[in-house]
Parts: structure tokens; C-alpha cells; sequence
């Protein structure tokens, strides 16, 4: 028997990497899948609803929640993943560079976390899982807007944690390591001094799964935190 089967799952991000992989996890499991991204074009095949979205704007995720809510009913599951990444150094990160940053990694995940938590806690269950980063804890050089922005989605994280404590919602940071995923191509890491191979990285089957895990956990289970790295 599938795991998921009956259940729907929001995705954000959900067009390529981890958010990609994430997806196809939870599907191959029996679940229904709404899956949110920018790039994506709006289409309904083999129980995945793809829905196009800008994560940071407030009227796009809304319409997007209704239109889930409207045609699937209210989440199981929902998966914040979508975010962005930027490596540079204070002085060459500009103000507007910060700001990005900050809308993608923490705007999108409250704008995501506000318009489907409220439906879940009144229907007394559902499960909230933000895709973190070993930068949500951890600080690296190169790294002042995006580990600001990835602190801060903790930080958001601990307070759905505290908010909807005994209401049958749970939430959960899943915060991996290094995963390869095409974000790194502009980097080249394996040329870069301190930096994990590419060889050696997580891949986003390994995040899926991690997912996957928290999201089979009996009701009673509340996984708060979940750190992945290569070994």
C-alpha cells in the first residue's frame, strides 16, 4: 500500500532540485501533488496539479491556495521549499541583492506558511515542513544575505512550531547540507578551495526522502528539526 495515498501535498519550487525530487517522492508514494514555481505552466496530469506562481508576491500565492483549496480540498502536507542562493562577500552584495534574498528564503516560506496553515489548524490536522540549509545555522563567508534570510526561516519555523502546538498541525525544519543541484553550476565548487566537491554532495533523492520520512511519522510524532549532511 501506497503511503500517502489519499492525501494531497503542496510543493513550492517544485520545477527542478530538491523541490523537483520532492514532488516526485510524495507522488510515487500515492499522493496528490500541487506543485508551485514560477517557471511552471498551468496544467492538470496523473495527479499533479501544476500551478504557475511568483512566491514572493502575496496575491499570487493567494490565488494559488485558493485554487488548491478549490479543487483538491486543504493540504495534508505542505513543503516550503522554493528559496534562492547567493554567494558574495558584504562588500559585494548590494542592497537589492539582499533584498532578494530575503523575499525568496523568508518572504515566500510566511506568504506560503499564511495562507495554508490557518485551513489545516482548523481542520485539526496537516504537516508543515520548510526546506532549510546548513546556513539557517551555521555561518560560512560569502554568505551575509542568504544565511540572514536562512536564520530568519528558522526563526519562523520555532514560531509555527510554538503557535500550533496541540492543534494537530505539526512543523518541521529539514536543513541539508550541500546538494547538488544546478544552482552550484554557476559556482563550480570542485574548483574552489573549502568548498564540498560536487562528487561528494547530498543529491535532492536524499532530501525527498528525509521528507518522505517526517511526512510517515505517526500523529503523535512531532520531528522539529532534521539536519542532513554528506558523510
Amino acid at each position: 500500500m501506497s503511503l500517502l495515498a489519499g492525501t494531497v501535498a503542496v510543493v513550492t519550487g517544485a520545477s527542478r532540485g530538491i523541490g523537483a525530487a520532492i514532488a516526485e517522492r510524495l507522488r510515487a508514494e500515492g499522493a496528490t501533488v500541487a506543485r508551485l514555481a514560477r517557471t511552471l505552466r498551468g496544467a492538470w496530469r496523473d495527479g499533479v496539479l501544476d500551478l504557475p506562481c511568483d512566491l514572493t508576491q502575496e496575491e499570487d500565492v493567494r490565488h494559488a491556495a485558493e485554487r488548491i483549496r478549490a479543487q483538491l480540498g486543504t493540504p495534508d502536507l505542505v513543503v516550503s521549499n522554493a528559496g534562492a542562493f547567493l554567494l558574495a562577500p558584504l562588500e559585494g552584495t548590494r542592497s537589492a541583492d539582499f533584498d532578494a534574498q530575503v523575499a525568496a528564503n523568508l518572504r515566500a516560506p510566511f506568504l506560503v506558511a499564511r495562507a495554508f496553515l490557518p485551513a489545516m489548524r482548523e481542520r485539526g490536522r496537516g504537516l508543515h515542513i520548510a526546506i532549510g540549509s546548513v546556513a539557517d545555522h551555521r555561518a560560512f563567508p560569502d554568505n551575509a544575505a542568504y544565511a540572514a534570510a536562512k536564520f530568519g526561516l528558522r526563526g519562523l519555523h520555532e514560531v509555527l512550531v510554538e503557535e500550533y502546538r496541540g492543534t494537530g498541525v505539526r512543523c518541521a525544519l529539514v536543513s541539508p547540507g550541500p546538494t547538488d543541484t544546478p544552482l552550484w553550476d554557476p559556482v563550480r565548487p570542485d574548483e574552489r578551495p573549502g568548498f564540498t566537491p560536487r562528487a561528494a554532495m547530498l543529491r535532492p533523492e536524499d532530501v525527498a526522502e528525509a521528507v518522505l520520512w517526517i511526512a510517515t511519522r505517526p500523529p503523535r510524532v512531532q520531528v522539529e528539526w532534521l539536519r542532513l549532511g554528506p558523510a
